[in-house]
């Protein structure tokens, strides 16, 4: 049998039998070592080298201070900023529930994380005050995956330290369609609050707003911190995920004071274990990626796909198409190690910038998460509100298409998206 097809193939069916995704990977490519007759050794060695990555670091601080955040008070400080800002329009809790996803976003990197944190919160508030159980869900799952559009990212950093793209002006460019997307979100709600007369809430006294903003001003201004260092050379994006944790726990343990210090030792237990099992699938998938590449996957299906269309449009549809499909039932980040090979390779043939085409790769496989089977944020979402899977998907459709729309501008006008790292960071471009 044809090694390619029986990576791929068996990697399926292992998936359509529920192995999980981890196993799954790391079965199919032994299948292929062991046919091709390549040392066993290779399995560890890729598997080692894909995580031995000074980026990935990142990761866990963000997956921390994102638990640090729920327990320490800050949600729902932004959750009080949103509701004085945007509660009042028609719709209230809905804006709010968009609104809040957009500042988490900017905090923990996670749409998951956002969905717990905030649809723990907002779903049962949203459905005692009146808004419909399908559409609370929906607006809740969707808007969450903001959470790894607006920077900081955690697929983009993955991305970036697997594609070797820089992750820092990939959080940059990440900013103009993680905004577009919340108004689009934001409209939608007004439409449908119109139409279905959802309530808003009580109009709050400009200076009570600013009293409210003030008093989540620490917070908000990580994301600053954040971009500000990473933009202007101060330290890279690990070391600024690392001086973000830092200061939120100086904010949560000595200026707030949620959270006693006796938790932190459950708070790092838990964020060692939400960062080993994902590692692991990643040291799985990386093991496939390096696999395709061997089998020189990427150069055949770039002959094929220059052998249907050659130009930027084809392509990107074709492109988008596919990242759709695998999205349905691979997480973003196994998608991102194992096919981006192949992404490059089409994204080379058509002549698209490495930094333009990480940002729609990373949008595109973010709406993966609110697509079921896998959809984990619709799932995590569907059971807060003790909602079935596809009741809750059709109603999320509306909103994958306004994202959907979103992407689609990004790729006719590149420089909406790409406007703000050439400003800031003209090196990623030379």
């Amino acid at each position: 049998m044809d090694p390619l097809l029986l990576l791929l193939g068996s990697f399926f069916v292992f998936i359509a039998i529920r192995v999980p995704v981890a196993f799954a990977l790391a079965l199919s490519s032994l299948a292929v070592i062991l046919q091709i007759e390549l040392p066993f050794m290779s399995l560890i060695n890729q598997m080692f080298t894909g995580i031995n990555s000074f980026p990935l670091l990142a990761v866990p601080f963000f997956l921390i201070l994102g638990r640090v955040m729920n327990d320490g008070g800050i949600t729902e400080r932004l959750l009080h900023v949103s509701n004085a800002w945007v509660g009042h329009i028609k719709g209230g809790l809905g804006h709010v529930n968009v609104m809040v996803s957009m500042l988490f976003a900017g905090l923990s990197g996670s749409a998951a994380a956002d969905t717990a944190g905030v649809g723990g919160m907002l779903i049962p508030a949203m459905i005692k005050s009146g808004f419909g159980k399908e559409f609370t869900v929906a607006i809740t799952a969707a808007s969450s995956v903001l959470g790894v559009i607006i920077p900081p990212s955690v697929m983009m950093i993955l991305y970036g330290a697997m594609g070797q793209v820089s992750v820092g002006a990939l959080f940059l460019s990440g900013i103009v369609p993680g905004v577009m997307i919340g108004l689009t979100q934001m409209a939608y709600t007004y439409y449908l609050a119109r139409k279905l007369n959802y309530p808003s809430m009580p109009r709050v006294p400009f200076p009570q707003k600013v009293i409210t903003t003030l008093k989540a001003v620490p917070p908000l201004t990580i994301p600053f911190i954040i971009l500000g260092g990473i933009t202007f050379g101060i330290y890279t994006a690990t070391e600024a995920a690392s001086v973000a944790l830092v200061l939120g726990l100086i904010l949560v343990l000595v200026v707030y004071r949620n959270t006693p210090w006796r938790d932190l030792p459950a708070i790092f237990s838990d964020g060692v274990i939400a960062y080993s099992l994902p590692m692991f699938a990643v040291a799985c998938a990386c093991v496939m990626g390096w696999l395709i590449a061997y089998l020189d996957a990427p150069a055949m299906i770039a002959d094929y796909m220059m052998g249907i269309t050659t130009s930027y449009y084809g392509i990107y549809t074709m492109l988008v198409i596919f990242l759709l499909i695998i999205g349905t039932f691979l997480s973003p980040v196994a998608s991102i190690i194992i096919f981006l090979p192949i992404i490059q390779a089409m994204g080379n043939a058509a002549g698209i910038h490495p930094l333009h085409l990480g940002i729609i790769v990373n949008l595109t496989l973010a709406l993966g998460q609110i697509t079921p089977p896998y959809g984990i944020c619709l799932l995590i979402a569907c059971q807060i509100g003790d909602l079935s899977m596809p009741k809750a998907f059709l109603a999320t459709l509306p909103l994958l298409v306004l994202a959907l729309g979103v992407i689609v501008l990004g790729i006719v006008f590149p420089n909406l998206f790409l406007f703000i790292p050439k400003a800031l960071m003209p090196a990623a471009f030379l």
